[in-house]
């Protein structure tokens, strides 16, 4: 595997969430698709999205319902260039168009996708034990301090983890979710105590390892905001490979604000 294929895997996986073709990413032009459900789409999502908007860097490709479209074609072309779809000022009036559906934009993430010569090429190293562990072996710690590395809600999707451990406990963990048929997803949770060591570097990349000795492309999400993982990604290896701004109604919205106080 190269990183030729490993973008062809990502841009895939993106037409199957999106409704549309691996093509649609790399294109001039932006462009619009109705949403609807897909058994090929990553796991977690909620689908048909109301509003989303995604990007490889060279346009934006917008899923949502067909009502919304028009209006959201029209503020696409009204925007000068790509990354001011996602920065707040154009944000104001893709909102004003969402509340028609009731809803706002409530999710900004980043996607990274792995360099295989910054993954194989230095192995990243920290000063305790790391333990590969299949899904038996973690069944017992679905608890608070590992909700990043392991879902407990999507159970069945968690299939190996990294294990960081001192004197016997565990101090960190790196968990794989396999969120498609062909990508799994890292996330990784370190003890307060034990943070700024590398463990979190060490777990991510010694998964991704891992991931990739069983044929599968791993990636990882982050917030825009979270600085702390964004730069775990690119030490882990992992470089930028796209970002989207997700739509969510406004009493989804409601309840994680409530849920957050």
């Amino acid at each position: 595997m190269d990183n030729n294929m490993i973008l062809k895997t990502a841009l895939r996986q993106s037409a199957y969430d999106c409704c549309c073709a691996p093509e649609d990413f790399v294109a001039p032009q932006n462009s619009t698709h109705v949403s609807a459900p897909s058994d090929r789409a990553r796991r977690y999502l909620e689908l048909p999205h109301i509003c989303n908007l995604v990007s490889y860097g060279t346009n934006v490709v917008v899923t949502g319902q067909k009502e919304l479209l028009p209006e959201i074609e029209r503020f696409l072309e009204s925007m000068p260039a790509v990354e001011h779809c996602f920065e707040t000022p154009g944000l104001y009036p893709l909102n004003r168009i969402l509340e028609k559906a009731g809803a706002r934009i409530c999710f900004m993430a980043d996607y990274f996708l792995p360099d295989i010569d910054a993954v194989f090429g230095y192995e990243q190293r920290c000063a305790y034990e790391l333990k590969v562990m299949e899904a038996p072996e973690f069944a017992q710690l679905y608890l608070p301090e590992w909700k990043n590395a392991l879902c407990a809600d999507r159970k069945h999707l968690d299939r190996l983890a990294v294990g960081a451990f001192y004197r016997g406990e565990l101090i960190g963990l790196a968990g794989c979710s396999a969120d498609c048929d062909t990508m799994w997803q890292i996330g990784v949770d370190v003890l307060p105590a034990y943070r700024k060591q590398g463990i979190a570097s060490a777990l991510t990349n010694r998964l991704a390892r891992e991931t990739f000795e069983r044929g599968l492309v791993p990636f990882y999400c982050a917030a825009w905001s979270n600085v702390k993982s964004v730069k775990n990604a690119i030490r882990s290896g992992f470089r930028p490979g796209w970002v989207e701004a997700t739509a969510k109604r406004d009493d989804y919205i409601e309840k994680m604000l409530k849920k957050d106080v």
